[in-house]
């Protein structure tokens, strides 16, 4: 019999059959396998045994279980999160995240925050500490930062909402666009570019102005890197921007300078030769004796 001690209890064991030690060989790639060790005892139970099983009890206490009322509520938060989740990924390309998938959304935000409210519901019971606080992992609050980050990330909040005079705007002018894109291009490109042009370049002011009024959203940029490479890489239209002249002219203005000072300073040094002062002779020397005879 051999006694073990774990902790302040005693083990007692009764029949312990060991296998014998296996070669050197062996040791380097196998481990004994738990087959050969049998123990009967009243504390170690066979877990070899197919009829048992390892399991936590079914139910903890009344007093650690959460409410009727918080079990609802996550049962809720479960189904709108797997709603939300479906909504994402058929919108994920093209990106319609924000058009498509902001009612279920809004669906989630709403039972999340009931479970976060600090209100009480029935029998007075408030759901945030038990659902959102009670363990280390917090499993509920982060699945629902994970997809509020990813709302966020995509600029989606209040833009779907209700929707501002420069969004449906640019909603109405893409669609005149790409319906003006498929009316031409199964003919000739220069006749789509042609066409195109002017329902494009307004497309374009307005997703700048759009842009620096922090309005966008990832449905309209994607929308708009879709409708370029549309127009440049597949029709291979293009058309000068108006922003390019100055920099056209001013980088004219610096190739052609060195030009004219090197001109200007030939044309400056030539005219000064020409200015040049040159001194009078000076009389002979005769002439000075003579002033010298009829002054003494």
């Amino acid at each position: 019999i051999f006694t073990i001690r774990i902790g302040a209890q005693i083990v007692y064991l009764d029949s312990v059959i060991i296998c014998s030690e296996p070669n050197s060989a062996d040791k380097l790639g196998q481990t004994p396998s738990l087959s050969h060790v049998v123990v009967n005892s009243p504390v170690f139970k066979s877990a070899l045994d197919s009829s048992l099983s390892i399991s936590l009890l079914s139910s903890f206490p009344e007093d650690l279980e959460i409410s009727d009322y918080c079990s609802e509520l996550l049962h809720i938060f479960g189904q709108r999160y797997v709603t939300y989740v479906n909504c994402l990924i058929p919108a994920a390309r093209p990106v319609h995240v924000c058009q498509n998938c902001f009612a279920s959304y809004r669906s989630l935000l709403d039972i999340y925050a009931n479970i976060s409210s600090e209100q009480m519901g029935p029998g007075n019971v408030s759901c945030k500490d038990s659902l959102l606080r009670s363990d280390r992992l917090m499993l509920v609050y982060q699945l629902y930062s994970n997809l509020e980050g990813l709302w966020t990330k995509s600029d989606c909040k209040c833009k779907y909402s209700s929707l501002t005079n420069d969004t449906l705007y640019f909603m109405m002018t893409l669609n005149q666009t790409l319906t003006c894109f498929e009316k031409y291009q199964q003919g000739n490109h220069t006749e789509l570019c042609k066409n195109c042009k002017s329902s494009y370049k307004g497309l374009n002011e307005l997703y700048s102005r759009m842009e620096n009024n922090h309005t966008l959203c990832i449905d309209i940029e994607d929308a708009m890197n879709m409708t370029r490479r549309l127009w440049s890489k597949n029709f291979n239209c293009s058309f000068p921007r108006e922003e390019t002249v100055p920099v056209i002219a001013v980088s004219s203005f610096m190739l052609f300078l060195p030009i004219i000072f090197y001109l200007s300073s030939f044309l400056h040094s030539e005219q000064k030769k020409r200015k040049l002062i040159h001194p009078k002779r000076a009389k002979s020397y005769t002439t000075l004796m003579n002033i010298q005879d009829k002054l003494t």
